[in-house]
């Protein structure tokens, strides 16, 4: 029972234990060395690729004046930790006609701590 209230605390703060148990700053490093140079982290600040800001629970496609592709405007996925791990291990693989040219972070603890930092993002 002691472990309850921990839990409930992640919970109702919106952080998923999983995410928890990830190294956020190592999340960050692998976003500064991978993802920053094609994704913003600002509101409304879209590069190469759409903003992450809050994207940890957003549908897909749904950032206003980003031109998706058309693969991921029909996927309509809801980027949960288990969709981003899915996607962010080979994006092509995972939704065909995705234009991300990422191939994907094969180590399902780089993507678990990448993750953690964009859920911290929120």
């Amino acid at each position: 029972m002691r472990y309850a209230v921990p839990f409930l605390a992640l919970f109702v703060l919106g952080v998923s234990p999983a995410a928890q148990a990830a190294d956020v700053a190592a999340g960050k490093a692998i976003f500064d060395s991978t993802c920053h140079n094609c994704h913003s982290l600002n509101v409304g600040v879209n590069k190469v690729g759409p903003s992450l800001w809050h994207v940890v629970g957003r549908s897909s496609a749904m950032i206003e004046g980003y031109q998706y592709s058309d693969a991921l405007k029909a996927a309509h996925t809801e980027w949960t930790v288990a969709a981003l791990d899915t996607y962010l291990a080979n994006p092509r693989a995972d939704i065909h006609g995705a234009q991300m040219y990422f191939k994907g972070l094969p180590q399902a603890n780089d993507r678990a701590n990448l993750i953690a930092y964009l859920e911290s993002q929120q």
